[in-house]
């Protein structure tokens, strides 16, 4: 699917509107076609209408910008005072700009839609300290539970189990964008594993990037290949018996079923 920006210009007097396409689109007409009928008709309004718009935008401009004359057809007509022609002339000019830069906007709408989204998770509040945008890489469904692969930055998985009936409430299917979240106190810590084998199954690694300890537990943040962070948080006394400090090579471990999968709205 294609996505495009559109967007019109209104002209306003203290908060007021004085008007658009459509009533510019009225005073061009009053110049072209010299009454008032003829260029209601041409504009597709009705004759009241177009007298309600011309005397809405006499009274906002504080100046009129149609007036009538003698000796047109019919022993009168209606013409654009100069003020009304310059401000038809502006607007022209004003709008041409402004389809010019929508233009421009929207040949870069697939960059906005992008960040639109990133800015929507940005302002998301979850009491979640891990947050990992990616996509689905792997979907294994079973009777009760679903079983999702979620590729986030730097190629790294992160997989969760959720009921199938939140499967199917997210659309989740390979492809789709998601994002999921992690508590820090249900990532746990270690060093050293080498080929151990463990029950639970996300295992992200990387470098101790900050280290805060606190009375009774200690935070730790994690740097992950290709820019991503994580943080956990572990007991004083298990960040100094590990000797956590920056710069140590260590694995974020934490269960499928800690995982909580979203998707965008």
């Amino acid at each position: 699917m294609s996505m495009e920006l559109q967007g019109n210009v209104w002209m306003t007097i203290d908060g007021q509107k004085l008007g658009g396409q459509d009533r510019v689109a009225l005073l061009s007409a009053v110049a072209s076609e010299g009454s008032i009928t003829a260029a209601a008709k041409a504009v597709g309004m009705s004759y009241k209408g177009a007298w309600d718009a011309i005397e809405a935008m006499n009274n906002l401009a504080g100046e009129p910008l149609v007036e009538r004359v003698a000796g047109g057809k019919g022993g009168g007509g209606t013409r654009l005072t100069a003020r009304g022609d310059q401000l038809v002339e502006n607007f022209r000019k004003i709008d041409a700009a402004h389809r010019e830069f929508v233009a421009h906007l929207s040949s870069q709408s697939h960059a906005l839609a992008d960040d639109f989204l990133l800015i929507q998770r940005m302002k998301m509040k979850t009491s979640a300290r891990n947050q990992f945008n990616g996509k689905v890489v792997a979907l294994k469904q079973g009777a009760v539970n679903d079983e999702v692969v979620l590729e986030i930055v730097g190629g790294q998985q992160v997989v969760a189990t959720i009921t199938r009936d939140s499967s199917d409430s997210l659309g989740l299917a390979v492809g789709v964008e998601a994002f999921a979240l992690i508590k820090a106190s249900s990532v746990i810590v270690a060093t050293e594993l080498g080929d151990v084998k463990l029950s639970a199954r996300n295992r992200l690694t990387g470098k101790v990037s900050r280290v805060q300890p606190g009375a009774v537990n200690t935070e730790v943040s994690i740097e992950l290949p290709g820019g991503g962070t994580i943080a956990a948080i572990v007991t004083k006394d298990s960040g100094e018996a590990l000797a956590l400090e920056v710069g140590v090579d260590v694995s974020a471990i934490f269960k499928a079923s800690s995982v909580i999968i979203g998707t965008p709205a």
